[in-house]
């Protein structure tokens, strides 16, 4: 087998560049795909029956298809949808976003259920709103308990990121692979974006350890 990443050198930081792409789609994802979660899970746990169907559908959907296949929908269908082309970047967040609130709304509702009820009946007992009792007691205790369930999610929201190839976003999977083409040879390359998405993954990884520990110590 013969191997020569010296050639690949030249390319690193084409391909390194690729990294903040990925972590703009994947951050602005996250962001949107977690408040639309909170909602979504409160559609669940909501007493209007109407709103946990409508929450259980978008969920059902959204985990039982193929992501690429949702984004693929998204990109090439937003001209007879819309009646205009969204770019790929746009598509690509868009996707993401409602994909990750689907599996995020299953987390929040799990930690909210987890959260004792007695609180719940002791906040309505005191008079407080729905709303405030949400707010200020149940989703920051909630949020302590699946933390560990959500950075996870995000770690799988960064590998899952690489399909934004298929509607040519320039990250760095696109980008190993245009270097793989100008080269004639692909396995060094994509080795090297595989080596990026691994230390992404670990990074991720300690920071959410990190941040786990600090809210234990808070407490």
């Amino acid at each position: 087998m013969g191997l020569d990443f010296q050639q690949l050198i030249p390319s690193v930081p084409f391909i390194l560049k690729g990294i903040g792409v990925t972590l703009k789609i994947v951050l602005l994802a996250g962001v949107i795909g977690f408040l639309f979660g909170i909602i979504l899970a409160l559609f669940k746990i909501s007493k209007l029956k109407v709103l946990g169907i409508i929450a259980d559908v978008y969920t059902s959907i959204f985990r039982g298809t193929p992501l690429v296949l949702q984004l693929m929908i998204i990109f090439y269908g937003s001209p007879q949808i819309f009646g205009t082309q969204i770019d790929p970047y746009t598509a690509a967040v868009s996707a993401f976003a409602m994909n990750s609130a689907a599996y995020i709304s299953e987390i929040i509702r799990a930690g909210i259920q987890a959260v004792d009820k007695g609180q719940q009946e002791a906040a309505a007992a005191l008079g407080i709103s729905y709303k405030q009792m949400m707010k200020d007691i149940i989703l920051p205790q909630a949020l302590k308990n699946i933390l560990p369930a959500l950075m996870n999610e995000f770690i799988t929201l960064t590998k899952e990121s690489a399909i934004v190839t298929v509607i040519g976003v320039t990250d760095v999977m696109r980008r190993s692979y245009m270097v793989g083409s100008d080269l004639y040879s692909f396995f060094e390359p994509l080795l090297f974006a595989g080596l990026v998405y691994y230390l992404l993954v670990i990074i991720l990884t300690v920071l959410g350890k990190a941040v786990e520990r600090r809210m234990r110590v808070s407490d």
